[in-house]
């Protein structure tokens, strides 16, 4: 039996009492399929993704051990919370792409095919990046090669999952934090016009699917401002570009909600959509010196750096919750702006929090637990949508 409340029992029994009356043969049928309805009904809704399914999709980012479905219990978490799907590190070119005219789709492959299978938003992540390069491209000396590894990678990726992504993460991270074009080896072989030649190989390989640009701190002022610069110089040249993505690596201690507010509104009246692509919210304290999620930042590990590495106490646990809820209120706020939200990771274990930027940590900066039992954080979120 899946009767949930006292409430239901009550209504059911009026039933079981009349068809007792009248047709006795069918109460005990008839409450049982009544009361699976009901627990049916309630739990459809006691999900992330159905609770948000007017609202915005709600993503997750898979890791290998997930597209592979090796943990049972990781999987049906995944399939029961999450309707979009992004690939954590295994479409960047250093693996997909490892030589000149060698490509690795196995894994890839399979990623597409856990999200088509599931019915899930497939998104592409990345196609063009500085970080995890091949090694060959650091070697590469002339423009021209440069450009042909480009355009090759874009055309042979993009084009391999025409019609089976949902949005390209086309260009990741070309900005510094003061809004200037970062020094990568594109901007320095190419020039900044790479980034115009990248969503425009992007559209003509996969015409069907959204294409991002994704960055993270861009909802900070100087680097927003670069940013919609960057996507007015695309939009003014009939650039298709369709969104932006905002990383959402942000801590509790230091979370700024007008500049979250501010740059939701800025970049939608670009007229494009804003998704928060790889969100998560540490719970540690940082070196004095970081700033946004450079992954080449690395700092000396030491006891004050992972204060809660056996358990999280309650007051940061209400804490994180506190913060969550602030956050997806603002987003439920800008639900028209907003085209997905996505957490950088399943739960806590899978975090890339636990060695960024300091290695062997034990960070707490999702809605799952290690042991992907929701948290209090994920709690308060359903409960924006679903308390009465």
């Amino acid at each position: 039996m899946f009767i949930k409340t006292n409430h239901q029992l009550a209504y059911l029994s009026k039933i079981m009492n009349y068809y007792k009356i009248t047709k006795p043969i069918y109460s005990t049928l008839l409450l049982c399929a009544l009361s699976t309805h009901l627990s049916f009904s309630q739990n459809k809704t006691q999900s992330l993704k159905s609770a948000y399914q007017e609202d915005f999709l709600i993503g997750t980012a898979l890791g290998t051990e997930h597209i592979l479905e090796r943990n049972e219990k990781a999987n049906v978490l995944i399939k029961r919370e999450f309707n979009a799907i992004t690939p954590e590190n295994i479409m960047k070119s250093q693996l997909i792409h490892p030589a000149p005219n060698r490509y690795n789709f196995d894994l890839a492959d399979k990623y597409v095919e856990y999200g088509q299978k599931n019915d899930m938003y497939v998104v592409g992540h990345t196609l063009v990046w500085h970080s995890q390069l091949p090694t060959f491209v650091g070697k590469i000396k002339s423009a021209d090669s440069v450009r042909i590894f480009m355009t090759e990678h874009i055309n042979t990726v993009a084009g391999r999952y025409a019609g089976k992504i949902n949005s390209w993460d086309v260009v990741n991270e070309a900005l510094n934090e003061d809004g200037t074009l970062r020094k990568s080896v594109f901007l320095n072989k190419l020039g900044e016009g790479y980034i115009k030649e990248a969503f425009e190989l992007a559209a003509k390989a996969d015409p069907n699917a959204a294409l991002y640009y994704n960055d993270y701190n861009i909802e900070q002022p100087a680097k927003r401002k670069g940013a919609i610069e960057l996507i007015k110089k695309l939009q003014a040249s009939g650039t298709k570009i369709d969104g932006v993505g905002i990383q959402g690596h942000w801590s509790i201690k230091t979370l700024n909600l007008k500049d979250i507010e501010d740059s939701i509104i800025e970049f939608s009246q670009l007229g494009i959509k804003v998704a928060f692509t790889e969100l998560d919210l540490t719970v540690l304290p940082n070196p004095w010196d970081l700033r946004g999620a450079d992954v080449n930042q690395r700092f000396a590990e030491s006891p004050e750096m992972n204060p809660y590495k056996d358990a999280l106490p309650d007051s940061v646990q209400t804490a994180l919750a506190n913060r969550y809820t602030d956050i997806f209120k603002l987003f439920l706020k800008h639900r028209d702006k907003i085209s997905r939200v996505t957490f950088w990771g399943v739960n806590d274990s899978h975090s890339w929090l636990n060695g960024f930027p300091i290695r062997n940590r034990t960070n707490y900066p999702l809605l799952f637990d290690r042991a992907l039992e929701p948290k209090k954080a994920y709690q308060a979120v359903l409960n924006l949508k679903t308390a009465k």
